[in-house]
């Protein structure tokens, strides 16, 4: 079974993340349940904007989505900004409303029977909101989010201090994120012996 990882940090390699730091708690427990995982960070790539798997000469959304494609399991991790998911997230879902239109050989929409989960950090408050926003797009694309398939930090309402300069509140996001880890992984397995039918027409 391999796992997909996408960061959607607002910062370039090889600047330090927070989301990545969080996210490698996901990363080595899908890895416990021998889970191999594949990790981009996409503000390193040329994603151009639109809504199509392949924008032409210099897009790298191509190769990504080739990684989509051979996942059963997908983590969008995504920093918290003005409460909301990050832009990099946002051109990130928008690329993959292209699966909308896309089938496998039995008609089925191409994100069924895999599943996706969200990591999430900021020194501010709206992790939920970024958690839902980003399941909600991920399940419109035709991904099963199973229960509790999330972890975040942060240290509650207003400005504070970052992930990797505050060890508060690290164990439960490493525990809600080995929790996640166990929930994608069985229901990956689940569908896979038992997979959804393309949909009634």
């Amino acid at each position: 079974m391999r796992a997909l990882v996408i960061n959607c940090t607002l910062k370039p390699s090889p600047q330090p993340s927070n989301t990545e730091a969080l996210a490698a708690t996901v990363i080595e427990a899908l890895q416990g349940h021998g889970v191999e995982v594949d990790v981009v960070r996409a503000v390193d790539l040329n994603l151009k904007p639109g809504v199509q798997s392949d924008m032409g000469e210099g897009d790298d959304w191509p190769d990504v989505h080739e990684r989509l494609m051979g996942a059963q399991i997908l983590v969008i991790a995504s920093p918290t900004w003005l409460g909301r998911p990050s832009s990099v997230a946002q051109r990130v879902l928008e690329r993959m409303d292209a699966m909308l239109s896309e089938t496998d050989d039995q008609q089925r929409p191409v994100a069924y029977n895999r599943v996706a989960g969200v990591v999430v950090t900021g020194n501010e408050d709206g992790a939920h909101h970024v958690i839902s926003e980003i399941s909600g797009a991920l399940v419109d694309i035709g991904y099963t989010i199973p229960g509790q398939a999330w972890t975040y930090w942060h240290l509650g309402p207003g400005p504070g201090p970052d992930y990797l300069d505050d060890d508060r509140g690290h164990d439960w996001s490493a525990s809600t994120g080995r929790a996640m880890a166990s929930n994608l992984v069985h229901t990956a397995r689940a569908l896979e012996q038992n997979p959804l039918p393309a949909p009634p027409s």
